[in-house]
């Protein structure tokens, strides 16, 4: 073991070991129902803020994010945060003044006041089910994928890690002090971890532009879309100046409305759904504001909140585009090596090789399989050849390809592809040519039946940000084992956030209500902590299955799931909180809306982008209460509970602060709308 991953090691643990004990040592004394799910009602607005960004950002952010912005979106991928900046105001002022003023422990809660005891009850059974199954299952295994790659089957460790070990880790040091210490210690286990984040974000981006500034123009022009006039200017231009004009198509927020992943159309409708849901109805979020020791204080630590999520972007989406500047070759060479995996299940281009090869009557052999599927690598030093296949692996593809030929399943595939894998495949005979062929043939072939679609990528985008974790940090003085230490940090932030929340519906909303509706305060605790050890060994076992292919990938898992949940939460909370005559049985008709309609869209239309059907099924949803309440209005207001022991008198500071927020958020959009550089 060298001195630096001694020194790595060793930085990390320490890290580690001070978050959980910082955890505890504060949320010592917090016994109470109220002082275990709600930290006593007594955070301030610096600690509600930070909480806020540890529970949010993870490995979704860091790894997504940043491929994101290295691949197909650029800098558009930062509406994610920008959006929830703006979100975040309408938090404070609209959504967070109702929910204190009812005294509420729990999201549910809050629809029991207003509709029926049924709406609370459908509610806190499918967010129970969706956060332990989808989200705690998610960020676990998320970050043991992370450990494994940074310290599985490493020669300088003692042991062989490996993705199952990692999840019974992670879940076990976030379930010792949410069970030890509940919303507290979450919260100032959280100070650290987010400040840890923030500035190891900024670490980050602040070697990605020292090596971006080191970096020949010419070099960094070949991932650029630049004219030699550009170039040429370039060659004594500062490093500011030079990553704008060399970016300038990935620099702005409006993409067009075909885009895969941020069309200019989601900024109107689409993108506002989730973020309303997240921010202002998801209760492992909003919990973190319920504990507020006055209005006041609330307001200011989402406003606090939304101001550093107008920063997170300048440290993981412009380092993400700094990456493929940087390391594109590498990126390309990871997604050849993905290839792979995808050729040993007929899935690549390889089967349009083999296809082309016996209708030119040309003899198929190992050799020329392997030279096929062998690219060369550019390297600053030398390029080098690197093969995708061997020689064995070759011949295990030939067989599959003859196989998939004579049960007829080949002719039902055609492929898709990114303009990078285009880039990087094309040429008068190069793949993209023939699979081009591929798809005219079999597009006939197939009688426009159902095919089976592959998509192809000429790079691996969301390697981005672990490559500049391991060639652009300096060796030495700890630095990796801090960084590596604030990721996982923010994987155990936000998974301690959602064991927190689980516990606490299942405790309130079904074990209280339900099942021992006399349980005091001790008994409501240790319910807690019994429920918060169950969930996190579910999620430890379910985890390791997310690693199926088939699932689509972890990002996609949640996506789709949130999608039965969500449109039809937001659509009866905001129904309910501005519609002072909807009948009390619409809300639980509003919230099972959401997955039958979502199902069906998914089912029938699965082509229809994800934003999209959750825009269809938000409509729906409201559509439907809006009709019962034109049926049946009540025939007065409903009287809400008032929580008399809390100061509930707005913030000026956070008015001033949200004003500047939005002021903000509306200039960012504007300086990279497209129209400068």
């Amino acid at each position: 073991m060298t001195l630096n991953v001694l020194i790595d090691i060793l930085v990390f643990a320490a890290f580690v070991v001070a978050v959980v004990a910082l955890g505890l040592y504060k949320s010592r004394g917090e016994n109470g129902s109220e002082g275990y799910f709600l930290a006593g009602r007594g955070l301030t607005w610096w600690l509600i803020g930070i909480s806020l960004i540890a529970a949010n950002i993870s490995t979704e952010q860091f790894v997504g994010m940043s491929g994101s912005a290295s691949g197909l979106s650029g800098l558009a991928i930062a509406s994610y945060e920008w959006m929830a900046a703006i979100t975040l105001v309408f938090v404070a002022f609209l959504f967070l003044p109702k929910f204190l003023k009812s005294g509420m422990y729990t999201v549910p809660q809050f629809l029991e006041y207003r509709f029926d005891a049924l709406s609370r009850s459908v509610m806190s059974f499918m967010m129970v089910v969706v956060l332990v199954l989808v989200n705690i299952t998610a960020v676990i295994y998320s970050g043991a994928t992370v450990a494994d790659t940074v310290f599985g089957h490493s020669a300088d460790l003692p042991i062989d890690l490996d993705v199952a070990t990692c999840c019974w880790a992670i879940g076990l040091i976030a379930a010792v002090y949410v069970c030890a210490g509940g919303l507290k210690a979450c919260a100032w286990a959280d100070l650290l971890q987010g400040t840890a984040l923030i500035a190891g974000g900024a670490l980050i981006a602040y070697f990605a532009f020292d090596a971006f500034a080191a970096r020949p123009v010419a070099e960094i022009a070949t991932t650029a879309a630049v004219s030699p006039e550009t170039l040429s200017s370039l060659s004594d231009a500062g490093v500011f100046e030079k990553f704008f004009k060399l970016n300038t198509d990935k620099l702005t927020m409006f993409l067009p409305a075909d885009h895969p992943e941020v069309p200019w159309t989601a900024l109107i409708i689409g993108l506002w759904i989730p973020n309303f849901y997240y921010w202002g109805f998801n209760q492992y979020i909003i919990q973190r504001t319920l504990g507020a020791s006055s209005l006041a204080e609330g307001q200011k630590g989402v406003i606090f909140a939304a101001s550093l999520k107008l920063i997170i972007p300048f440290i993981i989406v412009i380092p993400g585009i700094i990456a493929f500047n940087l390391f594109a070759a590498d990126q390309a060479k990871s997604a050849m090596n993905d290839q792979k995996i995808l050729a040993t299940n007929a899935g690549s281009y390889s089967i349009v090789y083999f296809d082309m090869m016996e209708a030119m009557k040309t003899p198929v052999t190992a050799k020329d399989t392997v030279a096929r599927f062998t690219y060369t690598i550019q390297k600053s030093e030398a390029p080098s050849k690197v093969a995708v296949i061997s020689e064995a692996e070759a011949g295990a593809l030939y067989d599959s390809y003859k196989a998939a030929k004579a049960d007829g399943s080949l002719a039902k595939v055609r492929f898709e592809y990114d303009d990078g894998w285009a880039k990087t495949h094309g040429g008068e005979n190069g793949p993209k040519v023939l699979v081009d062929r591929w798809n005219q043939k079999h597009a006939a072939t197939n009688g426009g039946g159902d095919a089976v679609v592959k998509k192809l990528y000429g790079y691996k985008y969301d390697s981005a940000f672990g490559l500049l974790i391991s060639k652009v940090l300096p060796e030495g003085f700890g630095m990796r084992g801090f960084i590596f230490a604030a990721l996982l940090g923010a994987v155990v932030s936000s998974l301690a956030a959602m064991l927190n929340a689980a516990s606490t519906i299942f405790t309130i909303d079904i074990y209280k209500k339900f099942i021992v509706p006399s349980a005091g305060d001790k008994h409501q605790v240790l319910v807690g902590r019994i429920a918060v050890i169950v969930f996190a060994i579910i999620g430890c076992i379910v985890a390791p299955m997310l690693a199926n292919p088939k699932l689509g990938g972890v990002f996609t898992f949640i996506q789709e799931f949130q999608g039965y949940l969500s449109p039809g939460i937001l659509a009866v909370f905001i129904f309910g909180m501005f519609s002072k005559r909807a009948p009390r049985f619409s809300g639980a008709i509003g919230i099972l809306t959401s997955p039958i309609v979502y199902g069906f869209l998914q089912w029938q239309f699965g082509d229809i982008a994800f934003l999209n059907r959750m825009a269809i099924t938000f409509a729906c949803s409201l559509g439907i209460m809006a009709t019962l309440t034109l049926a049946k209005p009540l025939k007065q207001d409903i009287e809400m509970p008032v929580n008399t022991s809390m100061d509930l008198s707005s913030s000026t500071g956070a008015k001033i602060g949200g004003a500047a927020v939005l002021a903000i958020s509306a200039l960012l959009y504007f300086i990279f709308s497209g129209l400068w550089f």
